[in-house]
């Protein structure tokens, strides 16, 4: 087993990474960039080592920076989280070279899958399901003309080697083409260096659901079950579950066969994710695989008792897998809301700046992973991501209730994040139903507001922040006295009674 893990990685995943570390008696070694000196995880680590600056290029992408940080902390080994340099091989063939073993795939397994072109002439070997279309970029706007017209509009446009929604454009008829793929051709450029954009049928309303596997360096691999991803904005998941409302045992043991065939066709070990669009007939079709952890693990593992990270490295470290899939069983409902940094009254932009007030959810079904703490200051450099909160419960009703009760209970003071957003979703009767799919969120969003819960709670949490900052700020009281507001001298006793008084 390994002695020392470096997390090449910041926020909430490097936290939850660095506790595994903890309980498995592995040290750990954070990384950090300027505007993170003062961040959770390098105050949770064993040791930190500062990279550079906040531009994550000159730090947490650095592979250079990152490597000396591991041979100076004579880390053997190196869990990249998600995101950064996670489905980077040129990250995991250094990592090799430089003698520390890589927690995930083979270079050679992520340069196959990394390319959604490259991946789909693969999987058509192997027999896989795939969405209609071209299994190779388009070289030309005729090209592409006479291929939609093959699969007839509508048609999605897709950038190789893209991601979150980037070098993506749906088409409708022949006269918006041109456009289209000249826009998505410019931004996979920008965005992934890689103008390479390839065509598929599109599935109007499709669901997104996902297969978690997992594969030894021994040839063993098994499915986990499926996650239901289909709440997105702008193509980024919001909310995710376990398991999907519309999967049922048959149709998760064809999909997670297909799954382990798509692993076993690249190779692939560590922990991973199968993608798969499902139209309005549960027909499901191959996407794209993850080679990575995924944000969204936490609801595979309170559905099935798995501690996936442990198991990561436990994988890296060359041990079989524990168990076969007939041993695998899932019991329970799980859902995971993302809480950004991000303004709901302002188109969802950032809002970084100082948590000044940190009240925190807990309760029976009830998991937080989170990389801030009060009088923390949320850097603008880096995605918004501040905590998962997940709900767990024997079904779906019972784990919706207790996150709705959860959400109630967390309050982040000094800037704005998106909790009331996933007060409305989690009331909202579409939601109830598990009448989901790909456009039910900007929908949701369109209606006007009358759908959304009275938000009474929201200020009775107000009203009750503002009296504990008054508690643990006792000079609040001495200013008051000095600006003449006439504020009494009283204990700080005397304040928790009146703050429990709005309760």
């Amino acid at each position: 087993m390994f002695k020392k893990i470096l997390i090449a990685n910041r926020g909430e995943i490097a936290v939850r990474v660095i506790r595994a570390c903890r309980e498995m008696g592995i040290q750990s070694v954070a990384v950090y960039s300027d505007v993170d000196r003062a961040a959770l995880h390098v105050r949770k680590a064993d040791e930190a080592y500062h990279l550079g600056p906040a531009a994550a290029a000159e730090s947490y992408l650095n592979i250079p920076k990152i490597l000396a940080a591991a041979k100076r902390s004579g880390a053997d080994a190196i869990h990249p989280g998600y995101g950064f340099l996670s489905e980077n091989p040129r990250f995991a063939h250094a990592c090799a070279e430089a003698g520390v073993k890589f927690i995930g795939p083979t270079a050679a397994s992520m340069e196959m899958m990394g390319s959604k072109t490259r991946a789909r002439q693969h999987m058509q070997r192997a027999g896989v399901p795939f969405v209609p279309g071209t299994s190779r970029g388009v070289e030309s706007v005729d090209e592409a003309a006479r291929v939609a017209e093959k699969l007839g509009y509508p048609v999605m446009l897709k950038a190789a080697a893209g991601g979150g929604g980037k070098g993506m454009r749906l088409v409708h008829s022949a006269d918006q083409l041109r456009s289209a793929l000249e826009e998505a051709q410019s931004e996979a450029q920008r965005s992934f260096g890689d103008s390479e954009v390839y065509i598929e049928k599109a599935i109007l309303n499709p669901r997104h659901i996902e297969m978690q596997v997992l594969a030894d360096e021994h040839g063993n691999t098994v499915y986990l079950g499926e996650r239901e991803c289909s709440i997105q904005r702008r193509h980024q998941k919001v909310l995710e579950e376990s398991p999907s409302p519309i999967v049922d045992a048959e149709m998760r043991r064809r999909m997670g066969e297909v799954a382990v065939r798509v692993a076993q066709a690249a190779g692939y070990t560590n922990a991973g994710t199968i993608e798969f669009l499902v139209d309005q007939q549960k027909n499901f079709y191959f996407l794209e695989m993850n080679t990575r952890l995924q944000v969204e693990h936490p609801v595979t593992e309170l559905t099935t008792g798995l501690d996936l990270v442990h198991l990561q490295i436990r994988i890296a470290a060359g041990e079989k897998l524990p168990f076969r899939q007939e041993e695998v069983l899932l019991r329970g409902h799980a859902i995971e809301c993302r809480i950004y940094a991000e303004d709901p009254d302002n188109h969802y932009f950032p809002s970084p700046g100082k948590i000044t007030l940190l009240l925190l959810p807990s309760g029976p079904g009830i998991r937080r992973d989170s990389g801030m703490y009060e009088g923390w200051t949320v850097p603008i450099d880096y995605d918004p991501l501040l905590a998962k909160l997940i709900g767990y419960g024997t079904d779906r009703e019972q784990a919706a209730a207790r996150l709705v009760r959860a959400l109630n209970e967390y309050f982040v003071g000094g800037i704005k994040t998106n909790i009331s957003l996933f007060r409305r979703i989690l009331n909202d009767a579409e939601f109830r139903a598990g009448k989901l799919d790909t456009g039910y969120l900007d929908r949701l969003l369109a209606r006007p507001g009358v759908d959304a819960p009275r938000d009474e709670h929201a200020a009775q949490v107000a009203a009750i922040a503002a009296g504990v900052f008054a508690v643990l700020d006792p000079g609040t009281v001495a200013r008051a006295e000095a600006n003449g507001t006439g504020a009494e001298a009283v204990s700080n006793w005397k304040r928790a009674g009146r703050i429990e008084a709005l309760q």
